[in-house]
């Protein structure tokens, strides 16, 4: 008799479900933090924010608040592996899909690969930042005490 303790099934379906939640978290909590920041300075909201690389610096204001959305939002965003992945083995996968998946909307929008070495920069720092936290997170769940005596007890 085999042990079944957190045996996994192949499921595809499960797999592209946590794909699109995880990037819908994403640009939503980074639109959220934008829009945030951008009222602290009445600053117009424009998809560049997001997807223009040349925005994020360390030159202009605009470009510092963007580094700091980005940065709260791999915060926010490893709260959505730890509620949603639950598992800290796929935390990094999940971290390195979303950014993957967001270095080529980027390219996308400005019709070429990004250039500029402060968005390499904070995007590798919001992916380890991301993906320390949410497997923090996800590994103090999997390593709760389990109660293995729930019967009422005997005082023998």
């Amino acid at each position: 008799m085999t042990s079944h303790f957190r045996s996994y099934i192949w499921d595809p379906v499960l797999i592209v479900s946590q794909i699109v939640l995880m990037q819908c978290i994403y640009y939503s909590f980074l639109g959220l933090w934008l829009a945030g920041v951008d009222s602290l300075v009445q600053i117009n909201r424009s998809l560049n924010q997001i997807f223009s690389y040349e925005l994020l610096g360390f030159a202009t204001m605009q470009g510092r608040l963007s580094m700091l959305a980005f940065i709260l939002n791999s915060l926010t965003s490893s709260l959505g592996l730890w509620f949603f992945i639950r598992r800290g083995k796929q935390c990094l996968d999940f971290t390195v899909t979303v950014h993957f998946f967001h270095m080529i909307g980027c390219w996308i929008y400005n019709a070429h690969l990004p250039v500029v070495l402060s968005w390499w920069l904070i995007n590798v720092a919001c992916m380890a930042l991301m993906a320390v936290t949410g497997e923090y997170l996800c590994m103090r769940t999997e390593l709760r005490a389990i109660p293995v005596n729930s019967g009422p007890k005997s005082n023998l």
